[in-house]
């Protein structure tokens, strides 16, 4: 799905709308999207950083596909801000100093069906475009894009903090058995709270 600036503008208005409302009266912001292309499924992360640290502060959302994305946008802003169990619920007062981030995706594609060898799988991985999800019956763990870019992680370090999220050893992803899967995501961001909002360069 190819989004412009405004679209992606609106994503990230529609997210902090989403929390600012659920303050007010606790309810599910219901908004008709200006943008057809905002009615079609897809998958989407939002993300919630401190500003000016930038620190994560919440990120949930959703890999597939599965509602409209403009829809998926709100829940996932609510997740974000009051379900993440890493961290306390957002505060009304602390919404002024958060940064919000729509991470639109690609469908995830299985790779480790695609080599002959596990120990090739790093080489389908390109650090900066590509995000993660490995998955083991009931475990499963995803990294957005620019997680790697953050960290400067090899593709290699970067599946095997992928396999942490996932609850299981650094390595996992050489286990035959392990489902490896990558994506691409288009990131739209403020600059600062309720500030502009950019497309994000990896």
């Amino acid at each position: 799905m190819h989004l412009g600036l405004d679209e992606g503008s609106f994503l990230v208005r529609l997210a902090r709308m989403s929390i600012v409302s659920f303050f007010a009266n606790r309810e599910i912001l219901e908004i008709k999207p200006p943008y057809p292309k905002l009615e079609e499924k897809s998958g989407v992360f939002v993300t919630l950083n401190t500003y000016p640290e930038g620190e994560l502060r919440g990120c949930i959302g959703f890999p597939e596909p599965i509602y409209p994305l403009y829809k998926a946008v709100v829940r996932a802003a609510l997740a974000a801000a009051f379900e993440d169990p890493r961290f306390p619920p957002l505060s009304e007062d602390e919404i002024d100093r958060v940064t919000i981030e729509v991470s639109v995706l690609t469908p995830p594609e299985r790779i480790d069906t695609m080599v002959s060898r596990r120990e090739e799988l790093p080489e389908l991985i390109v650090v900066g475009k590509h995000g993660l999800i490995v998955r083991r019956g009931r475990l499963s763990g995803l990294l957005l894009p620019q997680v790697a870019v953050e960290y400067s992680w090899s593709p290699e370090e970067f599946l095997d903090q992928t396999c942490i999220k996932a609850w299981m050893r650094p390595g996992c992803w050489l286990s035959e058995g392990t489902e490896v899967y990558r994506f691409s995501a288009l990131v739209f961001a403020e600059e600062s709270p309720n500030g502009k909002v950019v497309i994000r360069e990896l």
